[in-house]
């Protein structure tokens, strides 16, 4: 039979508080409880284990006795006094059914047998050092998080999506105008709870990439549109595309180069503003022509002349 250094299992110092226990039993409980490591044995040996130090160390009485004669439990005249008398007192305490030794504040609890114990705790302890009558603490499962690529197209409309989290396929309505980098979160949906408590959470983050005709801002979209230089100087009609589809445009004789122009309400929807939408910008692109006749190059050079 060794000494177990409950300290140790825990991680704390001599000098851990009361609330310095109960933070580093939480946190470790969570990685090893038996309902988040089925089949680990051990996880479970290990579990066991910070249950035990959490069922001395959390009790004044019985740390106050671990301190005291922990590391010379198999020696000296005073522990064998102490052990005598608590042998003494088990054998005149009645009742069974312990717990195993969760405390109930602190994170849930489980009903663990006796062989749960290590022959150190029992020594130290006997029946008596465990806890009995306590109920059992709810706590919620773990939080899951996930990721979600969209293309602006996809983005632009409400649409069911379908993603595996954990093995399980989860099934939404993503609403139109979602954002990039947006986290939206479905209550319910991550790890199962312990001891009745609630589901867990899912965060689900979204990635929303261009296009390479549109780039969004917040609301709004910005795109280029070309147009020839008799159309620029004359004016015209274009027809230009939007994400709701290809509309006709007049163009404005004299347009310059870089020339921009907003089409309101053309933008990105407003998430979850129906009917709401952001407006779309469209700069133009004068193409100059590259290739002239000799009789379009007369007619430029006569126009020039104009000019002066």
């Amino acid at each position: 039979m060794e000494f177990i250094d409950y300290y140790q299992v825990l991680g704390v110092d001599k000098s851990a508080t009361t609330d310095d226990i109960k933070k580093a039993y939480r946190k470790k409980a969570r990685k090893l409880h038996p309902d988040l490591n089925p089949d680990d044995k051990e996880a479970d040996k290990k579990f066991q284990r910070l249950n035990e130090a959490n069922e001395v160390l959390s009790d004044p009485e019985k740390r106050k006795k671990y301190d005291k004669y922990g590391k010379d439990w198999e020696h000296g005249e005073e522990y064998e006094k102490y052990r005598q008398a608590q042998q003494q007192q088990q054998r005149q305490y009645s009742g069974g059914g312990y717990g195993g030794g969760f405390n109930g504040a602190d994170f849930g609890e489980a009903d663990f047998g006796g062989g749960d114990f290590s022959d150190f705790f029992e020594s130290m302890f006997g029946g008596q050092g465990r806890s009995r009558g306590r109920s059992q603490a709810q706590y919620k499962g773990q939080d899951y998080n996930a990721a979600v690529n969209l293309s602006l197209n996809d983005a632009y409309k409400t649409h069911k999506q379908t993603f595996s989290v954990n093995g399980k396929n989860i099934r939404i309505t993503v609403p139109a105008g979602v954002e990039d980098g947006q986290v939206i979160k479905l209550k319910g949906q991550g790890a199962p709870g312990m001891n009745g408590g609630p589901n867990g959470d899912l965060y689900i983050t979204f990635s929303v990439s261009n296009t390479a005709d549109f780039k969004r801002a917040g609301n709004d979209l910005y795109t280029t549109k070309e147009i020839d230089l008799y159309t620029a100087v004359l004016g015209g009609e274009i027809t230009v595309e939007t994400m709701d589809g290809a509309i006709k445009l007049k163009v404005a004789p004299g347009t310059q180069n870089g020339a921009k122009v907003r089409l309101k309400g053309k933008g990105f929807p407003v998430y979850k503003q129906e009917g709401s939408f952001g407006d779309l910008y469209i700069t133009y692109n004068v193409a100059l022509p590259t290739t002239l006749t000799d009789k379009e190059k007369e007619l430029f050079t006569k126009l020039a002349g104009l000019q002066k």
